[in-house]
């Protein structure tokens, strides 16, 4: 016998459902805010994802609210009939309004800059010099410097990793939001097909030259979803070491795509 609860997600789908066609037919902020209420929590799951590992200066609270702007904006422009879930659409939109505020603040040391694109020199080096993707031990030594020195860099540059999957796909690139190369069904633009296929191609290409350790942290973090503590769960490993696998792979992914 069903309980009195059973219906309840249905009846909530129900309403949300009404919610987006009475927004869609007469757009208005009673409507608008009752959206925002309703999809509020996904702001604070991807403001939490997205605080992981930063420097400790950085409120979350803060990242929240550039998120919610990030919602509202995602509410404004979401078109169900292109196929796209809306938490899709907006969980893209969110960690994007993020993003865009963190670098706005410039909240990257200067020396943590400099060191990144030292980084990531060393990579495109040694990767033109060994046609494969290089160990810790090669990088730590084009780098001068020792394993212990190296992991302690991945600690610092684990600032400038905080970087959505469209930065990866565009890097290099005059391209668009990852969001704008979602399913739709009624593109007619050949030469955007043709660029989203390149890009997509060449960030796939990129991922399968990582260690199989950093392939799994990117997909796990970037298409899973799952936060840095509970990759280490799978993995086996602390939540810090995940974070120097994040960072490691960010970076390998930065050298190949922008070299």
């Amino acid at each position: 016998m069903k309980g009195a609860g059973d219906n309840a997600p249905n009846e909530v789908d129900a309403a949300i459902n009404a919610l987006w066609r009475e927004f869609r037919t007469m757009p208005n902020q009673r409507l608008r805010e009752r959206l925002v209420l309703h999809y509020a929590p996904l702001v604070k799951y991807v403001a939490g994802r997205v605080g992981t590992g930063l420097p400790t200066h950085v409120d979350v609270g803060d990242l929240v609210q550039s998120g919610i702007f990030g919602l509202i904006d995602a509410i404004e422009k979401f078109d169900p009939e292109r196929g796209w879930r809306f938490e899709t659409y907006a969980m893209q939109r969110i960690r994007g309004a993020i993003l865009d505020d963190l670098r706005s603040q410039d909240w990257v040391p200067r020396v943590v800059r400099s060191r990144l694109r030292e980084a990531e020199r060393a990579l495109e080096r040694l990767g033109a010099r060994l046609h494969r993707t290089p160990t810790d031990t090669e990088l730590a030594g084009e780098l001068g410097i020792g394993l212990d020195e190296l992991r302690d860099l991945y600690g610092q540059l684990r600032l400038t990793s905080v970087v959505a999957l469209e930065d990866l796909v565009a890097a290099g690139k005059d391209s668009g939001s990852f969001v704008d190369t979602l399913p739709d069904d009624d593109a007619v633009d050949p030469v955007a097909v043709l660029v989203d296929r390149d890009n997509r191609r060449q960030l796939a290409e990129a991922i399968a030259q990582l260690t199989e350790r950093d392939r799994i942290v990117v997909s796990l973090y970037y298409f899973e979803s799952l936060t840095l503590a509970e990759i280490g769960k799978v993995l086996g490993v602390t939540e810090s070491r995940v974070s120097q696998l994040h960072t490691r792979a960010v970076l390998r992914l930065r050298a190949r795509l922008t070299g």
